[in-house]
């Protein structure tokens, strides 16, 4: 039998928290509750000592949270207040002093309460412990997310089977949303992008009612959660026409772009080398500037973890105002042998003519 996941993410917790002289962390970011004990819920705080995992929900999870994390935390149900019933346990998990919490994801309102029914411990904000684990990803981890990536690619197939010209950016965003869904997607990652013509040049636009005229960019950047791991992919294409020669060579230069980064990124490199590898290649073309945004991030339980890959710290793309722009995004693991694609790579342009 397979050893438990969760039982080493909360040992590596364990052995961060040593590091920082905590005697335990209180964890409410909703993914690295689910990253340490497997409960998917919407209401829950968990605390990760040296000794203990405890998680806190209310009276609407309680079987649910006894299912799915019950073999890994101690579980306790309270049906008027999360935070009381939250403070009264700690109080039984054995001589406690420093605690950390997270401070990205605790509003003031919620620390307020350190100083209130919390004033028996010491309380020290934290950042990134569990996110920093949460960057190496399992076997486990990298299956469900290569699951999330043929499903959306499958969705993607038949969204564009049924794009035509004079259709709006809307009515093709439901199309390819419900595909995902009909296809077993959990949900939907972040809000769809399908913007075409002029509005390909805003990277991250809004769905919106615009018609999709024929000899114009459509682009697609769409997700998927498989077993709460998410598919990040996006792809552009032309629509009801061939590709003008100036829209043939912009395409050609993103996707040289992306082939060359997704293909010799490397577990170990820094953040900037990643980037510089579609980078370099975009600006020697004459059009640095017009890539605004990063090479690309980590990819999980969220839609954007660590690490990050841009010029300050796989999805290029260029940009120009008032024509349009091509981004290819796709989904890579970088396992110790090497990237390991998991999204179906085909970046070949298509002219949905």
């Amino acid at each position: 039998m397979l050893a438990d996941p969760r039982r080493a993410r909360q040992e590596a917790l364990v052995r961060a928290l040593a590091a920082e002289e905590l005697d335990g962390l209180l964890v409410t970011s909703h993914a690295n509750i689910r990253y340490l004990t497997g409960f998917s819920g919407s209401a829950a705080l968990v605390a990760v000592t040296r000794a203990d995992v405890l998680l806190v929900t209310d009276f609407r999870y309680d079987e649910q949270a006894q299912a799915e994390a019950g073999a890994v935390a101690r579980v306790a149900v309270d049906s008027t207040s999360l935070w009381d019933r939250f403070f009264k346990e700690l109080g039984t998990l054995g001589r406690l002093s420093w605690l950390g919490y997270e401070a990205h994801a605790l509003t003031v309102h919620e620390a307020e309460r350190f100083t209130d029914a919390g004033k028996a411990w010491r309380w020290k904000p934290t950042k990134d412990l569990v996110e920093r684990l949460r960057a190496s990803k399992d076997a486990g981890e990298v299956a469900a997310s290569r699951a999330a990536a043929a499903l959306a690619g499958e969705a993607l197939r038949r969204t564009l089977a049924q794009v035509r010209p004079g259709m709006t950016e809307l009515e093709i965003t439901g199309a390819l949303e419900g595909a995902l869904r009909r296809l077993g997607s959990e949900g939907h990652p972040f809000p769809t992008i399908v913007a075409s013509g002029p509005r390909t040049a805003l990277p991250h636009a809004r769905s919106s009612s615009r018609p999709v005229a024929a000899g114009e960019w459509l682009l697609l950047d769409f997700g998927a959660q498989v077993d709460g791991y998410c598919a990040d992919i996006t792809r552009t294409v032309m629509i009801g026409a061939r590709a003008s020669e100036r829209q043939r060579a912009l395409y050609a230069l993103v996707e040289e772009a992306q082939r060359r980064a997704r293909g010799c990124v490397r577990a170990g490199m820094s953040g900037r080398d990643a980037d510089a590898l579609a980078r370099e290649l975009i600006a020697a073309r004459g059009f640095g500037e017009a890539f605004g945004h990063s090479l690309g991030h980590g990819l999980g339980l969220e839609v954007h973890e660590a690490p990050r890959l841009s010029k300050t710290n796989a999805e290029p793309g260029v940009y120009v105002a008032g024509e349009g722009g091509v981004r290819i995004e796709d989904d890579v693991h970088l396992s110790p042998g090497g990237p390991m694609l998991l999204s179906d790579g085909r970046t070949e342009l298509l002219e949905l003519v």
